[in-house]
């Protein structure tokens, strides 16, 4: 008798340790997947970058939303922009990865695109806001430590008017060295729209017509301008970039070809102006062009493709103009990721 109740209770420790190692196991199996699906992606074409897994260090910092990235190569800052209920809307790490400031500020509201202009004299941090409420459908001017320093447009009121100036849901905003603005306005709003500004935020010239024309715009989503006075526009619902002159306003050309599957969402280019980097949210992709040289638009080339993890939704992107480093904003995923110029 004593020898069978002995049997029995082996059998049940038995029983419980098993039990206890495939809890292990399932919790294991289940985390490794989860971390996979965020860091998962495949190149196709030219090798040009690799994930760095070690970027930030804190990723659970992210609470919100992750729609856009904005990189100081000097000081080496990256600002990531989020949205959320009673969250920061403005994280800073260094390049490193360390999480160095929270911005707590109640003057932004849904934060769109973003763009660090002056790296090398006065840094500001500018944030397009495409909320409703009293801060929105503006562009603001930002400190490095979140001062709101200017507000573009009309707060809380969405608008087309050029003087004053009025915007509906802006999307991107661009600043060149010379301190020029080039702002894509807007994200589904009444407005379809590029505008360039002079320095003292005067009305140089705008194309701002709802079509599938040229220089027509459906929500023109982002802005970049390139060394050879050239503005190129990713002109979303449209699935095309559009190209124009900086300085006249003049239309150059269109690339379409590319962006049958999915739109362009982000447009950036390397340091040494070689690439495109050009965000693909529905397709969870970054594919990287060929940009072609002074006078020639021609047509678009795919050199590479970045394939991330199924609902990763990469937004906007940013790079950093030392190294090439490349920082890409992704909805799906609530994160930022650092992928390093091989």
């Amino acid at each position: 008798m004593r020898r069978r109740n002995y049997c029995c209770l082996i059998a049940v420790a038995m029983a419980v340790l098993l039990f206890i190692m495939f809890m292990c196991g399932a919790i294991s199996s289940h985390t490794s997947v989860a971390s996979r699906s965020h860091a998962d992606f495949r190149v196709s074409g030219r090798a040009l970058y690799k994930l760095d897994v070690s970027w930030p260090k804190k990723p659970e910092l992210f609470s919100g939303q992750v729609f856009a990235a904005a990189v100081n190569h000097l000081q080496g800052l990256v600002y990531v922009a989020q949205r959320g209920e009673n969250i920061p809307k403005v994280l800073v790490f260094s390049t490193d990865g360390d999480f160095l400031q929270a911005w707590n500020t109640s003057t932004l509201e849904m934060p769109h695109g973003m763009f660090l202009a002056n790296a090398s004299g006065d840094p500001s941090v500018w944030i397009t806001d495409v909320g409703t409420g009293p801060y929105g459908h503006t562009v603001k001017q930002y400190s490095p430590s979140g001062k709101l320093l200017q507000v573009l447009g009309s707060p809380g009121k969405a608008g087309s008017s050029l003087s004053p100036l009025q915007f509906d849901q802006p999307a991107e905003i661009f600043i060149h060295s010379s301190g020029e603005i080039y702002i894509v306005d807007g994200d589904g709003g009444m407005n379809n729209r590029l505008i360039k500004l002079s320095r003292d935020l005067q009305v140089l010239w705008m194309h701002g017509e709802k079509g599938q024309g040229l220089a027509q715009f459906y929500i023109p989503h982002s802005v970049a301008v390139d060394s050879y006075q050239r503005v190129w526009v990713a002109d979303r619902g449209n699935k095309r970039i559009q190209v124009f002159n900086s300085v006249t306003g003049d239309w150059l050309g269109s690339w379409g070809s590319c962006f049958k599957d999915d739109a362009p969402y982000s447009v950036r280019f390397t340091p040494d102006q070689k690439y495109m980097v050009v965000a693909q949210l529905n397709a969870n992709q970054i594919t990287l062009l060929e940009a072609p040289p002074v006078g020639i638009i021609g047509q678009c080339q795919v050199i590479s493709t970045i394939q991330l993890a199924e609902d990763i939704k990469p937004h906007l992107v940013d790079l950093d103009l030392k190294n090439a480093d490349l920082y890409v904003a992704e909805i799906g995923a609530s994160q930022a990721q650092k992928f390093i110029r091989l």
